[in-house]
């Protein structure tokens, strides 16, 4: 059988967690429209006949601003190094900005042709024209030599089939690393963790959700079909708790309610959830508190 790991790499926004979710064929990464919505790689498992292919999603690659950034950046380039192969995650355009000159640089000199590198053109449901689409394609051509390329939707799924075809065609025989019914070996916990920070990329204004952080402090199974749940709202400012909390807790209450709809759908059953909102002032550039809050690259 063949099997591999394969890092999705791209600069934030570009649809690297919506189209592993779908290559899945189930929910495990958060997602939103914000920018830098993941900030911890997140692995996945893909079994099937051909073989078994562990999907390494990453951080957005972009200029850090404080110690989470340059924590979520680590991230991202160690992937290179421990992926048998990369998927580059592009939009469809001829702009190659900062952030994609750096990724085409970070490729050229860590992987050195070493490993397969497939250009992957997302949202192709965005593209008016052939030549439009052919003129993109140039673009990245230009800045690094691929092995593949293919144009795909992570919305629609145009060409998925073809995306998991071309992944399998690189990849060389390998052990099965995990059994057939695992997609995933991220804890409970953390996948709560993440969805109650999804609703919060979802709910609040645009500055405030990049300055949270989420710590589950209680994870009980009651009974068989119901757990207990706490977790504490890291934030930045004191101000930030309070739109947080919202008037009379109205936004407090929507954050939960839409959260625990998520947990109880990835469990199975019953949540009664609890939410805490605490302020650490600055955290995102305290290197002691952004390890505290789960993002520590020794631990990887």
């Amino acid at each position: 059988m063949k099997s591999g790991y394969v890092a999705l790499v791209g600069r934030p926004n570009v649809g690297k967690s919506t189209l592993m979710n779908r290559l899945i064929g189930q929910k495990i990464a958060i997602t939103s429209d914000r920018p830098q919505t993941t900030r911890n790689r997140i692995e996945t498992v893909y079994t099937d006949d051909r073989g078994q292919i562990i999907f390494m999603d990453t951080p957005g690659i972009h200029k850090a601003k404080n110690k989470l950034g340059e924590y979520m950046d680590a991230v991202a380039e160690r992937a290179f190094a421990d992926a048998d192969m990369i998927l580059w995650l592009v939009e469809p355009t001829t702009y190659i900005g900062a952030g994609e000159e750096r990724i085409a640089e970070l490729i050229n000199r860590i992987n050195n042709g070493k490993k397969p590198v497939i250009l992957v053109v997302n949202k192709a449901d965005t593209v008016k024209s052939e030549e439009e689409l052919q003129a993109s394609l140039d673009a990245y051509s230009a800045k690094c030599r691929f092995n593949d390329i293919v144009v795909v939707s992570a919305v629609t799924g145009k060409n998925e089939d073809l995306l998991m075809d071309t992944i399998f065609s690189y990849l060389t025989d390998g052990p099965m690393y995990y059994d057939e019914e695992t997609v995933t070996e991220i804890p409970l916990r953390s996948i709560a963790e993440e969805l109650i920070r999804e609703q919060m990329l979802r709910l609040l204004s645009d500055e405030i959700p990049h300055g949270v952080a989420v710590m589950i402090e209680k994870f009980h199974e009651r009974r068989a079909g119901l757990y207990d749940i706490e977790a504490d709202i890291i934030c930045e400012r004191d101000s930030h708790k309070g739109i947080i909390i919202g008037k009379g807790g109205s936004m407090l209450k929507k954050i939960g309610s839409a959260a625990r709809a998520e947990i109880e759908d990835q469990l199975g059953a019953q949540v009664n959830l609890k939410l805490f909102v605490k302020v650490r002032k600055n955290w995102r550039d305290n290197e002691n508190f952004v390890r505290s809050f789960g993002y520590d690259l020794r631990k990887m």
